[in-house]
């Protein structure tokens, strides 16, 4: 290869790469492949693909929708790499929203974000906010979390019905997922 593992893996390090893409959007699955190949990974990861997908028109109008939110977040609790969070749907009453969530655990760039402001993996006073303003019905009396999980199956058999029957039981109209 001609260099280094760990040069390999610097190469792809948020802020080098955004300086050779000039500010452009980050292509994240190319560049997820090729940090993983310079580890010595192989063969590259299978994205899901879905070619089907059970979208459905609202069968109302969005101003009287109920809308449900979904995070990829965990719990708040006293987690650690040696006592990590179960990675395990579960369900929080709005009313009740923790100030902020756990996913320090989970992948997102930590060189160039933050996570401190649950709005923007959990934003539940901007769709407050749509709903005060009358764009949205309203919000279920719930918010959820799936925690990523890289098995398909598991999000399939698992995850994705585990979620479906919260929704239904909390009468969302739509969900929105905010992934981190």
């Amino acid at each position: 290869m001609g260099q280094t593992r760990g040069a390999a893996i610097d190469a792809f390090a948020p802020s080098a790469y955004i300086q050779r893409m000039n500010n452009a959007p980050i292509p994240y699955m190319e560049r997820t492949r090729m940090y993983y190949r310079a580890l010595g990974y192989a063969p590259d990861y299978r994205w899901a693909q879905n070619d089907t997908a059970p979208f459905t028109h609202l069968k109302r109008p969005l101003k009287d929708a109920k809308i449900a939110l979904i995070t990829t977040s965990y719990p708040p609790g006293d987690w650690s790499d040696d006592n990590p969070p179960k990675k395990e749907v579960w369900s929080q009453t709005v009313a009740d929203a923790p100030a902020d969530l756990y996913n320090q655990n989970l992948a997102w760039d930590k060189e160039l974000t933050h996570t401190k402001d649950r709005e923007t993996y959990l934003p539940l006073m901007a769709m407050q906010q749509l709903a005060a303003d009358g764009v949205i019905g309203g919000l279920t009396e719930r918010f959820h979390s799936v925690p990523t999980d890289y098995s398909h199956r598991h999000t399939i058999e698992y995850d994705a019905p585990n979620i479906l029957k919260r929704l239904v039981e909390d009468g969302a109209d739509a969900a929105i997922l905010v992934p981190l």
